[in-house]
């Protein structure tokens, strides 16, 4: 009995003395972790990503955001969430001119903390209601579009990485190669107009309404057009971890590629250049 009311006590014990725990830990972390990131302070060693990114990964994008930091902004209060051992923090932050909220998230052991991951989108499915229940919480349309462009380039990377390996580099950038079902779309989808000019209106709606891009169709005409591009697919590499899944050469090889045999099976001849992610499609027909 004795044993069993000392057991008893201990556990109403923990039962008090953790939460206030935790919260002093959550109040301390983000404070401490922006002090450390202002000095320079901060080192790779507390960083514990998620399986499959490196901690070079998520080192560089602190250290991309440390050079443009507006450290008032980061010294606010931000928004706290405890979930097992991970602490999220969600706070809105001025980065490169734009203003966005940042997700954050801190793994914990004991009283230790490390950095585990950055996320610029974050959606809010902790605020869905009580089943049954048919709309969920939503991100903007921008968000959306870049989401599904970064599943569908992981999907190429991993899939142009497997093919390459096991059946060579020529064999996998033809693998991405569409142009004919790409032509067939633009001409089945856009019958009203001669079908030169169907592939070119419909590259543009495409990357504009379907992929989220920026489209600016600066020149239309039966023998020549000009598009200027500014696809998520360019930021990618720098911008999340593809960078370290394939070489530069070759993921811009494969967005070249795709967009040529595009072009020529739609009888034009693409000529591709680039300004930072931002590039010039010169298109001029060749029948």
């Amino acid at each position: 009995m004795r044993l069993r009311a000392c057991l008893s006590a201990s556990v109403l014990v923990l039962c008090l003395v953790c939460p206030a725990t935790h919260a002093q830990q959550e109040n301390n972390i983000w404070p401490e972790f922006v002090a450390q990131l202002k000095n320079g302070q901060f080192s790779p060693d507390q960083i514990r990503p998620y399986e499959g990114i490196s901690k070079t990964t998520m080192f560089g994008f602190l250290s991309q955001m440390r050079k443009g930091a507006t450290w008032s902004e980061w010294e606010t209060s931000p928004e706290t969430h405890r979930v097992g051992n991970q602490v999220h923090y969600l706070i809105p932050l001025t980065i490169d001119g734009a203003r966005g909220t940042y997700c954050f998230t801190f793994l914990t052991e004991g009283e230790k903390w490390y950095f585990q991951h950055l996320e610029s989108i974050t959606v809010r499915l902790d605020k869905t209601g009580p089943p049954p229940v048919s709309t969920f919480p939503d991100v903007s349309e921008a968000q959306k579009a870049w989401m599904c462009n970064e599943i569908l380039v992981h999907e190429q990377v991993r899939l142009f990485n497997l093919l390459a390996k096991e059946k060579g580099r020529e064999f996998a950038f033809d693998w991405f190669k569409d142009g004919f079902g790409y032509f067939m779309e633009a001409r089945t989808w856009v019958p009203f107009v001669p079908v030169s000019r169907a592939f070119i209106l419909y590259l543009c709606w495409e990357q504009a309404n379907l992929r989220g891009n920026r489209v600016t169709l600066e020149k239309l005409d039966d023998r020549e057009a000009i598009i200027t591009l500014e696809p998520h697919y360019l930021r990618f590499y720098s911008e999340t971890d593809v960078g370290h899944q394939i070489s530069a050469d070759d993921y811009r090889a494969l967005f070249e590629s795709i967009w040529q045999d595009r072009a020529e099976k739609a009888g034009w001849k693409l000529q591709i250049t680039y300004k930072g992610n931002t590039c010039v499609f010169h298109l001029t027909r060749v029948q």
